[in-house]
């Protein structure tokens, strides 16, 4: 489980920093070369995907979820300066709690045919 949660960790900051790329191309009109960096990044968060445990593809981007909302209020903070409300931490507690359900219980039945 500690294999995927890395796996995500890092598919977020790939998603995340690609998208923000575009936000920083499209919204405050920087060079055409940082979407392509942001480009490259996406490509990094699809291929990281691909690298964790799951029996079904849906149920890994389900589990997923829970740390991109994490990822992202870190980012807000880290990169943005906008600290997260108590209400955003709480969000990001019950989705991460959310995400360990979903790949702990996955891992334990990895090839099962009942999802």
């Amino acid at each position: 489980m500690i294999s995927n949660l890395f796996a995500f960790a890092l598919a977020a900051l790939l998603e995340i920093a690609g998208c923000f790329a575009f936000w920083m191309w499209l919204r405050q009109g920087r060079s055409w070369t940082v979407a392509a960096v942001g480009v490259v990044s996406l490509i990094g968060f699809a291929l990281m995907l691909t690298r964790v445990e799951a029996g079904f593809a849906g149920r890994a981007y389900a589990a997923y979820g829970g740390v991109y909302i994490a990822a992202s209020l870190a980012w807000l903070w880290g990169v943005e300066g906008q600290r997260p409300t108590a209400a955003d931490l709480l969000g990001a507690t019950l989705a991460i709690a959310g995400a360990v359900v979903i790949v702990g219980a996955a891992s334990r039945r990895v090839g099962a045919l009942i999802p």
